[in-house]
């Protein structure tokens, strides 16, 4: 998986074709992508709930960033793109 956030107007530094996976909903790895905002934690503990009569919760999990005022550090951003295979973002408000 390969993240690419381009709300600060960067160029990629590569030209390479990323070739975009399927995802299996039912058994690839998710993890639930917090801003830190209010009630963003909540709605995707929601969304989790959801998922559980669907499938096994053993490879979804939570993370979210610092401060909502503060983008994700690459090294977070990184780690799950290593990691799992969708990830699903929550703004909280």
């Amino acid at each position: 998986m390969r993240i690419i956030n381009p709300s600060f107007g960067h160029q990629p530094v590569s030209t390479e074709k990323v070739k975009a996976g399927t995802v299996d909903w039912l058994k690839d790895p998710i993890i639930l992508f917090s801003n830190s905002k209010p009630n963003s934690q909540e709605l995707l503990e929601g969304l989790k709930a959801k998922f559980g009569g669907l499938r096994s919760l053993d490879n979804i999990d939570f993370i979210s960033k610092d401060t909502a005022s503060r983008p994700a550090p690459p090294e977070m951003i990184d780690m799950v793109a290593q990691k799992y295979k969708a990830a699903l973002l929550a703004l909280g408000d």
